[in-house]
């Protein structure tokens, strides 16, 4: 890539591998601006069920793409592209560094790779339609609909996550796969680094456990009841999110609190294999890093300084 393209550092992984730590040791090291590409973190309200970086942590640094939209509106790669190519041209415009963290894969790759991706404006009938069917059916039946048209897509959605699903297939219905880019792409003009962050499997469901318990003792429980006294519908649209769908239930009377917080660790487990389908440890694209290292933060800003040591973008440490 030409050295004039300024440098973006991607620090991706699955859930509970320490993205948001790793991001505000770099921010702090190489001067950075933090933009957010989890799909759930830029909802207002949803603070505790997304592990949204606290006050605090966005005090260290500047952070984009954090509660920008309420519970209740629409949010997908098409909404983040522009957005977060827009914070990127910002933040090196000032001579920054523009870090992007998050597990949201799609969002991830599509920046990362410059695909375009073309406007599906939504079809309120179609989607009646599928409601109607998953009403009747059950949603597993369109999911595994979509899994027969788009298999690579189905394997990284949830079954029960219906919204999702329903997208998925207006996006394949009109034409478009929705989970590879287009054909046609436009090179990023910018030079991205991307560390991957993995744990061994038994240790990230321990850390994943851990931190479910910890939610749980900051108010998750009454953020749910807080954004059903205010009249969003838990289960639907954003908040069938992992967790606020459980924690829901049991506010319906229809399962316990242990067993929603039981379904909730289970489910975020699925949820960090399906993110490990975009991000595998195989991948050459990918510099991975073991989140568990005592060195992980040297290690990490060692990679930041060799990648772009002989670029005249290098970003700028503060000493």
């Amino acid at each position: 890539m030409p050295a004039t393209q300024a440098p973006v550092l991607f620090i991706v992984g699955p859930t509970a591998a320490g993205k948001t730590a790793l991001a505000l040791s770099m921010s702090q090291r190489f001067r950075g601006e933090i933009i957010n590409a989890d799909s759930r973190q830029v909802y207002r309200g949803m603070d505790i069920g997304t592990a949204k970086p606290s006050a605090e942590e966005r005090s260290q640094a500047p952070h984009h793409l954090v509660d920008i939209l309420g519970p209740g509106a629409d949010f997908s790669l098409g909404e983040f592209l522009p957005l977060a190519r827009a914070s990127i041209a910002d933040i090196a415009q000032r001579g920054h560094l523009p870090l992007v963290v998050g597990g949201t894969g799609q969002y991830v790759w599509a920046l990362a790779e410059g695909w375009q991706v073309p406007q599906v404006p939504p079809n309120s009938q179609f989607r009646q339609d599928l409601e109607q069917r998953a009403a009747e059916h059950g949603p597993l039946a369109l999911h595994q609909e979509l899994a027969a048209l788009d298999p690579r897509r189905a394997a990284q959605l949830d079954p029960r996550n219906l919204r999702r699903v329903i997208r998925a297939l207006e996006v394949r219905q009109a034409g478009q796969l929705a989970a590879a880019p287009p054909a046609g792409r436009i090179p990023p003009s910018f030079q991205p680094l991307i560390l991957g962050l993995t744990l061994e499997r038994e240790e990230l469901y321990r850390r994943i456990d851990l931190r479910v318990e910890q939610m749980m003792a900051a108010g998750f429980l009454q953020e749910v009841r807080g954004l059903i006294t205010l009249g969003y519908p838990i289960g639907q649209g954003p908040l069938a999110s992992l967790g606020y769908r459980e924690l829901g239930q049991h506010l319906a009377g229809e399962i316990s609190l242990a067993e929603a917080v039981q379904r909730t660790k289970f489910q975020t487990h699925r949820l960090a294999r399906r993110q490990y389908t975009w991000f595998k440890p195989g991948d050459s694209r990918i510099r991975w890093l073991d989140a568990g290292d005592a060195a992980l933060v040297e290690q990490a800003e060692a990679l930041v300084s060799q990648c772009w040591s002989s670029q005249s973008g290098t970003p700028p440490v503060i000493e």
